[in-house]
């Protein structure tokens, strides 16, 4: 009996590295089939939305509108979080991972058969604006599911390496952009009225297929085991009532990841229409952004597992102080006309500095609230950002760009300000890298580093 009873822990154990590597391989590609339907979206508003859901208005304006269609997702996914972040505290991870990517999927589908403006009117712009708004309630409750599936698996073997293990989530944003950004280069090099009048769908349209390979690999994880046993214990109050009675953390959060959001969307979508205004073809910037996307591949997991040994709180803030650093210079480099500094510009601003913002929120916000209200604290806090710091600043800095007669310092003070916040706020916030997930804090206070305890 006795080598039956010391072999059991350890088969135990190699069951949890199995299971861990899967969650975190299922939570990588489902996130990134999510974002990039969320990100074709971006990508294709800035190329042809204007004219085609838009026409009869200033270019100007009919970008600024198709800007607007888009924060009209950035606004849906706090309610995303809300809403997915209930159940998922109440229900479990799992299925509400399985429901979001399916709301996606077909969300993003229909855009792609959706008629234009030239077929039905301002019926087109209104179901655009519909079916944006589902792919933000979907991508709102997405994340939080994805993290906290690898980051409470992690809890049981690799707490150490919470961080490194969380990047997988993370990576999903640059996959999701790579995939769509490649796939929209390949669409766009057609004829300029194929691509308007057909082409653009096409990125829409592969969703489906997308979606089943997601749901394949998804329906194979468990549930989260911490999840499980909180589970067995009796609910109090609903989860986003108890996060927003004391809603410090989460404000936290969201102070965290705007400098993050701000320059993802900024140096994406927004960076597509403005250097194809200054000249650039269509091919040139979504190689940058591919170039960029590619280079924080292998970015974020360095930065993530940095944090695990250095503290989360330091390599957010070196990511804050490099965009800030290079806000004006990124733009200077756009506005020289050569497509070799355009992208050296989007590895810089994309790839690097905002990879080093981005890579431990994973882990940071997961570490903030207990397993009760993980989903729903984190999920909020994520989206908070996400709506201030990605939501608006693509309209914003075209207004600012068309009122300032195409002068882009506004754009550059706009990535500044982002990220000044977001140092700002990790700097008044305590480490959580050493936090137990079991024995996580109630929404109302971070646990405090060890450098900040007295001793």
């Amino acid at each position: 009996m006795q080598p039956s009873s010391s072999s059991s822990p350890a088969r135990q154990n190699s069951e949890d590295q199995r299971q861990l590597r899967r969650v975190a391989l299922s939570s990588m590609l489902g996130t990134a089939i999510e974002f990039y339907d969320f990100l074709v979206y971006g990508t294709v508003a800035a190329l042809v939305f204007g004219g085609l859901f838009f026409p009869g208005a200033d270019p100007a304006v009919g970008t600024i509108a198709a800007f607007g269609t888009f924060a009209a997702g950035y606004v849906a996914r706090p309610l995303g979080g809300i809403l997915f972040g209930h159940f998922g505290d109440r229900i479990g991870r799992k299925s509400m991972m399985l429901l979001t990517m399916t709301l996606m999927g077909v969300a993003s589908f229909l855009i792609g058969v959706l008629p234009t403006y030239d077929a039905i009117g301002v019926w087109a712009p209104v179901l655009l604006v519909s079916l944006r708004v589902v792919q933000g309630l979907a991508i709102g409750g997405e994340w939080g599911g994805a993290t906290l599936m690898v980051v409470e698996h992690a809890e049981r073997t690799q707490s150490s390496r919470r961080g490194l293990w969380s990047s997988a989530t993370q990576l999903g944003a640059p996959l999701g952009s790579v995939l769509s950004a490649g796939v929209v280069t390949l669409v766009a090099a057609l004829p300029d009225d194929d691509f308007r009048s057909w082409g653009w769908r096409v990125p829409f349209l592969l969703s489906i297929a997308l979606l089943a390979v997601g749901l394949f690999v998804r329906l194979k994880v468990a549930e989260s085991p911490l999840f499980a046993r909180t589970k067995k214990e009796p609910a109090t109050r609903p989860p986003v009532v108890e996060v927003l009675r004391r809603p410090a953390p989460v404000l936290r959060a969201a102070g965290i990841g705007i400098g993050a959001f701000t320059a993802q969307s900024l140096l994406t979508s927004f960076m597509i229409s403005y250097a194809v205004g200054q000249g650039y073809s269509r091919p040139q910037v979504l190689t940058g952004v591919v170039l960029a996307s590619c280079t924080a591949l292998l970015v974020l997991p360095a930065a993530s597992a940095l944090s695990d040994r250095i503290g989360r709180r330091p390599v957010v803030l070196a990511g804050a102080i490099a965009s800030a650093a290079l806000a004006f210079p990124v733009l200077a480099l756009v506005n020289s006309g050569s497509p070799g500094l355009l992208i050296l510009a989007l590895v810089l601003g994309h790839g690097i500095a905002q990879s080093l913002m981005y890579a431990p929120l994973g882990a940071l916000l997961s570490e903030m609230f207990g397993t009760r209200v993980r989903y729903t604290g984190a999920s909020l806090g994520y989206q908070g950002a996400t709506l201030i710091g990605a939501g608006f600043s693509p309209l914003i800095a075209s207004s600012l760009l068309a009122s300032s007669g195409g002068d882009s310092t506004p754009v550059s003070l706009l990535l500044c300000g982002g990220a000044a916040i977001t140092a700002l706020t990790v700097w008044r916030t305590r480490e959580t890298r050493t936090n137990t997930l079991e024995e996580a804090p109630a929404p109302a206070t971070p646990a405090p580093s060890p450098e900040a305890t007295p001793r």
